[in-house]
Order: structure tokens, then sequence, then C-alpha cells
């Protein structure tokens, strides 16, 4: 197959002749045919992508205005700031809904989601937020009043998220419309110089021309481009799965969008801690804190509860990872509604229980030790486990065990007591080091009690922390040093308060609890669905070569068909001359090249 015609060199438009400097003007034929190829050159490689082209602002006298020329009096005066306002709204809009607009937004909108994985949320972990806090007296006002606390329901995350969603939704609309009218279209017909595009082939052959595009059409047909006949000429374009595929990862987008949208709106979530033998019913009441979306209705809670069994939970005895947990299995009995029969399951970590659309996962366990508080006469005034809150991975614990009721000191007298609680499961020792533990399974339990005495502050009206003792109305008891009554205890051992006052006793029996988290969320589904749709319409958009194929089969002066193939793609790849080699390979097996005329010797040669 012969190679790809150089073309010529352009001439010189200054040449000396006969020592004159001539100077060779401009043929206007040439020029107005240059025009017209490159304008048909233009012409098929246009809308080889939906992206829209910005028009030119029309009637702008003035760089910068939109308005016009502004005619003197009021009526030219609101006129003009009519057609001002209008142009810049214009202006404004094309920036939002701009590919490089909707990058930046999404850009952002990644950029602030970061404070909500590193900064403790009000909407996850309250706790952690109060000690962040306490531990971050100076930056904690900054970050109240950026937000940061709670980004995902902030006024600048949810400016960025609705821009986007606006941006995505502007930007689709017109590709969409335009991808349709090229799919109902025809591909454009074949340029006047096939030779200028980048994939060129051509050759001569004896076949007619009729049959040649006959041929040329069914082949590019079988390898499925949409082809059209237009004068001597078949046109073809293939690849529209990428367009396509950009459009889907935009919608894609908008449905993540929305899908998280619907799940903040309409979710809810909620945690509770139970100890082993407890239960729980999904009521607003029963929960420990619930966070509900702006639009859910708490009549709507599923009526589904479960007790907890059993929970156990093992852990590495040896080696570098001593103490790492290998399992932790909560086993428990649910109903998934009053009148329905009891079911068991076993929850794990990341296997979550499914009810009724709502998922219960099981997100941390502790222990509760069981302690028993006796009054000044010797009667029980509190039974039962405590449950403690891990500080560490070996699940050093603290608390706190507060006597609101049925407590009367050696004079009679009603009065409440507390009790700041330190449990290690895994004691080192005396004379080892402080309360903290060497193992998270009991090898060795111990619990350290401060006892208070006084006003528990339960009846102010405002919210406490059950696990945190506020001191501030409540009197230490004192030892015979005068200093805090406090005491280590193993299991069995008993604390007695100062002048009679009762005692405290460390049950051998320590119970665990595990914490679970109820959550309900709408749009998980479509989320899913529109992260798979994003993926695939991403492949198909980086992947799939949006490309256009012209063969042009034409008779020569003397006779024999002249053939060219030319392709076209939307950016440069090898694979187009590739294919287009292909093509033409399978075009000249049906249309072989001619044979070359015998040479016709010059007068005085040898014969």
């Amino acid at each position: 197959m012969p190679d790809r015609p150089v073309p010529p060199p352009a001439e010189d438009p200054e040449e000396k002749r006969e020592g004159t400097l001539v100077t060779n003007s401009p043929d206007p034929a040439k020029a107005d045919t240059a025009v017209a190829d490159d304008r048909e050159l233009s012409e098929a490689g246009s809308q080889l992508s939906t992206t829209p082209l910005e028009a030119p602002e029309e009637g702008q006298s003035v760089p910068g205005s939109f308005g016009g020329v502004r005619k003197p009096g009021l009526g030219g005066a609101l006129a003009w700031t009519w057609r001002e306002c209008v142009g810049w709204a214009r202006w404004f809009w094309r920036q939002l809904t701009s590919m490089r607009v909707a990058l930046i937004l999404l850009f952002l909108l990644s950029f602030g989601a970061i404070p909500g994985s590193l900064i403790p949320q009000t909407g996850i972990d309250e706790l952690k937020v109060e000690e962040f806090r306490e531990a971050h007296e100076t930056l904690s006002p900054i970050y109240d009043k950026l937000g940061l606390f709670n980004v995902y329901s902030s006024v600048w995350f949810s400016a960025i998220y609705i821009l986007l969603f606006v941006s995505l939704i502007g930007c689709i609309v017109p590709r969409t419309w335009q991808f349709v009218g090229q799919l109902r279209g025809r591909p454009p017909r074949a340029p006047r110089r096939l030779d200028r595009l980048p994939a060129y082939a051509t050759w001569r052959t004896e076949a007619d021309p009729e049959e040649v595009r006959e041929v040329a059409l069914g082949l590019l047909k079988k390898r499925r481009f949409r082809a059209d006949r237009a004068g001597d000429a078949v046109s073809a374009e293939k690849g529209f799965l990428r367009e396509a595929g950009n459009l889907i990862f935009h919608v894609a987008l908008i449905v993540i969008l929305v899908a998280f949208g619907i799940g903040q709106l309409y979710k809810y979530e909620g945690g509770k801690l139970i100890v082993q033998g407890d239960g729980f019913s999904n009521t607003l009441t029963q929960f420990d804190d619930f966070k509900p979306g702006s639009l859910f209705d708490t009549d709507d809670l599923p009526p589904f509860s479960f007790t907890l069994d059993k929970f156990s939970g093992t852990y590495e005895q040896s080696g570098p990872q001593r103490g790492t947990p290998r399992t932790f299995e909560a086993d428990v009995t649910y109903t998934e509604s009053p009148d329905a029969a009891p079911k068991k399951r076993t929850i794990e970590v990341n296997r979550p229980l499914e009810i009724d659309g709502s998922k219960v996962y099981l997100i941390s366990h502790g222990y509760a030790p069981v302690v028993t508080v006796r009054d000044a006469r010797g009667e029980v005034a509190f039974s039962g486990p405590v449950p403690l809150l891990p500080r560490d991975a070996n699940l050093t614990s603290t608390g706190a065990i507060k006597v609101l009721d049925g407590y009367r000191d050696k004079d009679g007298e009603k009065t409440q007591l507390g009790f700041q609680a330190f449990f290690v499961p895994t004691f080192a020792g005396e004379g080892k080091g402080d309360m903290f533990s060497q193992f998270p399974a009991l090898d060795f339990p111990v619990l350290a009690l401060n006892a208070y005495h006084g006003s528990l502050g339960v009846d102010s009206g405002l919210p406490q922390n059950v696990y945190q003792l506020d001191t501030t109305k409540m009197t230490e008891f004192k030892d015979e040093n005068g200093e805090l009554l406090k005491q280590r205890m193993l299991p069995g051992e008993t604390m007695e308060l100062p002048d009679g006052m009762g005692s405290v006793t460390f049950e051998k029996k320590i119970e665990e609890w595990a914490s679970f988290q109820v959550s309900h969320q709408p749009g998980s589904g479509l989320a899913l669905t529109g992260a798979v749709a994003a993926i695939a319409g991403l492949a198909g958009s980086l992947f799939i070569q949006r490309r256009r194929v012209w063969v042009r089969a034409v008779r020569g002066d003397d006779g024999v068909t002249v053939v060219e193939m030319a392709g076209l793609g939307r950016s440069e790849s090898a694979k187009l001359p590739e294919e287009l080699a292909e093509l033409a390979g399978d075009l000249h097996d049906r249309a072989p090249t001619a044979a070359e005329p015998d040479a016709v010797p010059s007068e005085g040669a040898e014969k």
C-alpha cells in the first residue's frame, strides 16, 4: 500500500527573476479553495464532544458592560440596567454550569468533608466532642463558629452541596440535548481534502467506484460504525458510548448527591449501651442518644426489640499483637414486632442485624462490675452492674456510681452517695504503676473507688453525664489520715465507709456490656447505584474513543478507480491509524491495487 503522499513545499511568495524582485499576488480562486477546505475540516471534526460552545456576547458597546448603549432619560437608564442585570445573570449561570466550576465545587466538597473525618462530630459521638472541647479550650470556640463540630449540617457545606447540584444539572441538560441531536443526525460529509486528516491511506483499483463504496459501507457497518453514503464517499462514525459514559458519570454524581440528601433528611441513628441480660425496644425513650433527620418522624420507628443474651470477645494472647481483638460476638434474641415470634442472631463487627430497613451495629464493648452499696443500717441502697467506659485498648475503664435514693446515714437522714470508679481487667500489681490495664481480658480485675456524699445535682433539671461525677455540691469521705477515702478492691472485697456510714462491696460477678448503634439510611441503595454507574460511565469516557472514518471512491482520468480512506478522532491516539489500517486492509482485499501501466520507452532507447 503506498505511503501517505507528502504535500509539495510551499512556494516562496517573493522570487527573483532575471535580477528583478517580483512579488507574487495571491490567487483568489486558490484562497477561496483553502478557506473552503478549512471549513470542511472544521465541520468534519465538529461535535466530537458535547461540550457546549460559549457564544460571544452581543451588543457590548463598552468592555465589561452587558447593557450596551445607554440612552438618555429614565427609560433608557431602566432598560440599560435591565440588560446589565440579565447579562450578568447569564454570565454567572454560564460560569456556574461550566465543567471547570463543577470540578472546583466537587473538589471543595471533598476538601470540606475532611474536617468531618478528623474532628469529632456531635451527630456521631457527643462524648468525644465534649472531651475535645475540654482538651482544646482555644480552638473549640473557633470550631463552633465555623461549624466544624457538625460539618455535614453546616451552612457552608450545604452551600457547596447545593451549588454543585445546580452546576451539574445545568451542565448536563444542554449536553444531553446536544448528544440526542448527534444520535439522530447523520455523519458529516467527507471533506474535499482527505489527505489533510491525521490518518490517511489511498490506492488505485480496477473495481468499480460504486462497488467499492458498497463494500466499504458493509465493512463499516459490520464493525458497528454508524455509516451513511453521501455523494462519492461513505461517512461513518463510532464511539458514541464515550459521550454516553460522560453523561452517565455526571448523572450518577447527581444521583449520589440526591441519595446523600435523602439520607440526611430521612435518616435516624441512635446509640444504646446494653448490659448482658438486659434488652432494648426501638422507641425514642430507650435510646441513650438519638439523631433524626430533618424530615424523619419518630412515629415511623420500626417496633422491633432485642435482648443481649451474651457477649464474648477473644484477644491475641502473645506476640507483638498481644491484646489485639480477634472476635467480638453479641448473641441476641430479637422480635420484629410485639406479636412476632422471637428469633436468635449473633451480631458481629461489620455484620449488623437488619430489621425492617434498620441496621443494628455492634460498635464497642466494656465491663460492668457488680457493686452493692449498703447504708448505715446495713440495708441495700443500691445493687447491680455499673457500666464503665474504656479509655484505652486494654479496657482501662472509668465511670461513676450514683446512689440517688434509698440511702440513709447513721442519723436516718436521706442523702446521696457518689463514687468515682476506676476499673482494670488485668492489674499489673502493687508497686507496678498506676491503674492501667495490661490486657483487655478479665485476668486480674481490680476496682478502685473514691467516695463522696451530698447532692449529686440531679434535681437541678440540667442534663448530666451518667459516667461522670459532679462533686461541686458533694463532700469527701475522709479516711483515718484525713485524706479522700479511696480503696482498691478485688472481687469479693468491701470498702467500709467511715463513722459507720455503710459499705461498698465489689461482688465477684462482673458483667460485660455492648454498645449498639441503630441506624436507618434510606438513600444507601441509591447511592450505591450511583457509585457503580459513575465508575462505569467514567470507564467508558476514558477508554472509548470517538472517531470518524471516510471512504471515497472516484474514477480517475485514466479510468482507474482512486480509493481514499481517512480517519479523525477526538484526541490523538495510536488506535485510530491501526483501526484505519485494518479497515483499509479488509477493503483492499475486496478491491486490490491495480497493476501499474507499462512504461513507454523513450526515443532512441533499445527495443
